[in-house]
């Protein structure tokens, strides 16, 4: 029988959420994972990339949420400032129409935004290890309402470079608190943090065909001197014609050379790595996910932090020196119910780490065959013709879809420093007619300007009524918010 999310006996507002997101059933790791959660266990999760983690622990998290405690009830701690934005996304949208809060905060952002932030109600928390011990250490964060602390990507945040900032959180989360820790794979280094932390050491592994779905991704290798890699890659690439791509290189400095040789040979394309600006590294995965460029080059930054559904072809320009990290690269493409393939080049002096991945997956990687002229050829019409098609596509301007249609999130130009707050903002609206408190959602206020959710389909009809309204013997401004 086909469990649905109703069978869980989730919220009203969980189930729109889900409804507007299109989550039709649950997956593997939701039928799984959600009732242990619901149900306050502790749980250790293995599930491969892209069956649907985030959600598995998202959605019970929002449904036990109290959202009239003003104090944070669940951290969730992950290792790239990437996955905190998405994993922020995807948890904001679930719990949205339940009018439930989520912040994203990691390093290289303004830390007296992110306190001012965090004094307002946030109902849930996405952090860096080294962001959240430093709110910890300033007493900027409440902890002491923590009802979940969800470690993701917990074999990269229990390894030696993250363990000691991970025994110092968990000392600080309530013992009473349930834990959760996911990852598409999993060793046996955590054994010592469960026995210590957790309630239960059993990991849950969601069998699949493997730790990623063979049927869905096409592997691939292909042996290459050092000096024919950037030839080849380009001929793979025409060869391919992939609709979307995502090149990993070992190292920065890698990124960053391969990025001005293909910019130079008029590719569409873009670099994500560490030395980038934070606001830089949003707008590239933002931009890529809207179709403004084609090839994304990145170092492992990316292999954990981007969810895209689509990506068609993933290239390993270098072979990754961590087998894991391997799985992780390739499962950014064959994501969900799509299929892709996923190419490796690798030279004599990559033998050793080619041998450790094939041992790690328990099969042989097949080499590609030799690249045809014709197919090569033939391939870079088709591709040069697609990248025109994007760039003549680009002139047209692309806003996020709204998901939820029954939201419409308004824009005031007034905020803190005009002595604005949250309860004067749900007043002020509360007095309109035809709005009551229960049409409205989540209310941001920052320095100069606020953002709040009108629920219920009645925001269109609000924003066209009304370009100015009082708050606090104030006439502010009203607009439709542009991302809306």
């Amino acid at each position: 029988m086909n469990k649905k999310f109703e069978d869980f006996n989730l919220d009203k507002y969980i189930i729109k959420a889900l409804y507007n997101l299109n989550y039709k059933t649950p997956s593997k790791v939701q039928k799984e994972v959600i009732p242990r959660l619901l149900k306050k266990e502790d749980v250790i999760v293995k599930s491969k990339t892209g069956s649907g983690k985030t959600a598995s622990f998202g959605i019970p998290i929002c449904e036990n949420i109290d959202i009239e405690n003003n104090n944070v009830q669940a951290l969730i701690v992950v290792p790239t400032r990437e996955l905190a934005l998405q994993v922020k996304d995807e948890i904001s949208n679930i719990g949205r129409l339940k009018k439930i809060r989520c912040s994203a905060i990691f390093g290289k952002q303004p830390i007296k935004e992110q306190i001012r932030e965090l004094k307002q109600r946030v109902h849930i928390v996405v952090a860096t290890p080294g962001r959240i011990i430093d709110h910890i250490g300033r007493n900027t964060i409440n902890l002491d309402d923590i009802k979940y602390f969800i470690i993701d990507e917990a074999d990269k945040m229990l390894n030696k470079g993250f363990i000691e900032d991970m025994e110092f959180i968990l000392n600080k989360i309530p013992k009473k608190s349930v834990k959760g820790l996911f990852s598409a794979t999993i060793d046996d280094d955590i054994q010592y943090i469960c026995d210590k932390y957790l309630k239960t050491s059993n990991i849950l592994d969601i069998k699949y065909n493997d730790v990623f779905d063979k049927s869905q991704i096409i592997e691939n290798k292909i042996k290459s001197s050092e000096n024919d890699k950037y030839k080849n890659l380009k001929s793979i690439i025409y060869r391919e014609n992939p609709t979307s791509l995502i090149i990993f290189c070992n190292t920065k400095d890698k990124v960053k050379k391969l990025y001005e040789n293909m910019k130079k040979d008029g590719f569409l394309i873009e670099e994500l790595h560490g030395d980038m600006s934070q606001d830089k590294r949003i707008f590239a995965i933002k931009d890529f996910k809207n179709n403004k460029f084609n090839i994304l080059i990145s170092t492992d930054v990316a292999a954990r932090g981007i969810h895209i559904d689509d990506i068609s072809l993933v290239i390993n320009y270098d072979v990754p020196r961590d087998k894991e990290n391997y799985i992780h690269r390739i499962g950014r493409t064959g994501r969900k119910d799509s299929y892709g393939k996923a190419i490796t080049i690798f030279t004599d002096k990559d033998d050793k780490y080619i041998n450790e991945i094939e041992e790690y997956l328990g099969y042989e990687i097949k080499l590609l065959e030799e690249l045809n002229i014709d197919d090569i050829a033939e391939g870079k019409i088709k591709f040069e013709k697609k990248s025109k098609e994007i760039l003549k596509n680009r002139k047209n301007k692309i806003i996020d879809k709204n998901i939820h249609s029954e939201v419409t999130k308004i824009y005031i130009n007034a905020g803190k420093k005009k002595k604005i707050r949250v309860i004067d903002i749900v007043g002020a609206f509360s007095n309109l007619p035809g709005i009551n408190n229960e049409d409205i959602g989540v209310v941001e206020v920052q320095d100069s300007c606020s953002y709040v959710d009108i629920l219920n389909h009645k925001g269109e009809g609000l924003v066209k009524k009304y370009k100015e309204i009082s708050i606090k013997k104030k006439i502010v401004k009203l607009r439709k918010d542009r991302q809306n």
